[in-house]
């Protein structure tokens, strides 16, 4: 064996496994394994995980924060004019530069898998461009799938079907959308309609900003399914943030849910950009605005957490680390329960690659051997903590090794002349 992990614990809930690697395969897991290998490492009953996969990001706008100025009000309204304001600022280097040292981070915290929309309603597609060569930079150590993204609407920016069709042709992989931002619900429908129509005479996957309002009424979701299972794209359409639904009424949604999970459409929600963005129009009670996770989850809908933007004009916070948004994710949804705990997990890991597609995908022998050694005991531990990735490893090569941290309070010894004396009525 080229690598055994001894005395490992898996998200399954399995201890004290041994994990044998071998050309860049898993060969064995079990307990206590004979085989020796040319490296071994103790994990001491640590988690060993897959790889964090985000299903959701804007890898074009990421590390922007600033230019060309901050977003004073922090709505989403306003991110969108401030990235119209820099995108004529923007030269291909730059993108590269901030996309590179984004990935650089993501890897170091055990993510190897993203999803990134890329803005195609520039004419010059400086961003496409610039994120294919990102893409083949990365490709020996990140996985980096692109989504054509006309940002300004499909039908209401005057070149962008035409840009989306140049982006696909320079090897852009997946087809995106914003229909709920479209001059009207019929409008809406209509991109809808055209770009997977589009997607399927490709052969490609569909992943559309899909109802991001606090709007009742924008239901663009039910199109979007009803159009999975025209055009024969089950299981390769996911609709991203679906926030509206949070505001839907229950009658309505007890509909919807199945149809969802019969057209096979895979639901991304962005918990940190979800709960700060909307609900911006509340005074109180205030809408949480993330989409109705666990309800989804429940009706067989494959759901998956992206971190969606890390200091651009969206977002000012961020750094890359998917047990940020699993935190998050857990806390808006309200799965606080063992299982709920493991389902946010499974957010940023299974159910994110399953997203992607990524095949050879998790922890089992004959896949591909990728794995993040976490300082935690369990899913639960990893997630509170927001664990020290000790281990990143890819195909078998290690890629990021991090020093573990000091996870428990160390309290100085009391003084052993200390005493305290507590006499009734000396507290008022």
């Amino acid at each position: 064996m080229d690598l055994v992990i001894r005395h490992a614990t898996l998200p399954d809930g399995r201890s004290d496994v041994d994990i044998g690697i071998d050309g860049g395969k898993f060969a064995a897991i079990q307990p206590a394994l004979p085989a020796k290998g040319v490296e071994e490492i103790d994990a001491a009953g640590r988690l060993v995980s897959p790889p964090f996969v985000d299903a959701h990001f804007h890898m074009d706008a990421t590390l922007s924060l600033g230019l060309p100025r901050l977003n004073a009000s922090g709505t989403l309204l306003e991110g969108i004019a401030l990235w119209g304001e820099l995108k004529p600022h923007l030269t291909q280097q730059a993108l590269v530069d901030r996309a590179m040292a984004y990935c650089d981070m993501a890897v170091a915290q055990g993510l190897l898998a993203i999803r990134s929309h890329v803005d195609v309603c520039d004419d010059r597609l400086l961003a496409t461009e610039a994120l294919l060569e990102v893409k083949r930079r990365v490709a020996p150590y990140l996985h980096l799938e692109l989504v054509a993204f006309p940002q300004d609407g499909l039908l209401r920016s005057a070149r962008a079907r035409e840009n989306l069709v140049r982006a696909l042709d320079m090897g852009v992989d997946v087809v995106g959308g914003i229909p709920h931002f479209e001059r009207s619900m019929a409008d809406g429908a209509s991109s809808i309609r055209w770009l997977c129509e589009l997607a399927a005479e490709r052969g490609l996957r569909v992943d559309m900003h899909c109802d991001e309002s606090d709007d009742p009424l924008s239901r663009h979701i039910e199109t979007l399914a009803a159009e999975t299972v025209r055009t024969g794209l089950q299981d390769r359409v996911a609709g991203s943030h679906l926030t509206s639904m949070h505001s839907m009424d229950n009658y309505y949604v007890s509909k919807l849910l199945p149809l969802i999970a019969e057209a096979g459409v895979h639901a991304i929600a962005n918990p940190l950009i979800n709960i700060t963005l909307q609900g911006r129009h509340d005074t109180y009670p205030k809408r949480r605005g993330m989409t109705r996770v666990p309800e989804l989850m429940d009706a067989g809908v494959n759901v998956a957490f992206g971190h969606d933007c890390v200091m651009d004009p969206w977002y000012g916070m961020g750094s890359g680390d998917m047990l940020d948004v699993a935190h998050m994710g857990l806390h808006v949804a309200q799965m606080t329960s063992t299982s709920g705990v493991a389902r946010c997990f499974e957010a940023v890991t299974t159910h994110a690659a399953r997203v992607l597609g990524l095949e050879g995908y998790g922890i089992a022998p004959g896949h591909r051997a990728d794995f993040v050694l976490l300082q935690a005991g369990d899913v639960h531990e990893a997630i509170r903590l927001r664990a020290a990735r000790l281990l990143v490893v890819r195909e078998g090569r290690i890629l990021a090794r991090s020093p573990e941290r000091q996870t428990r309070l160390s309290l100085p010894e009391r003084p052993s002349e200390l005493t305290l004396e507590f006499r009734p009525g000396s507290i008022s």
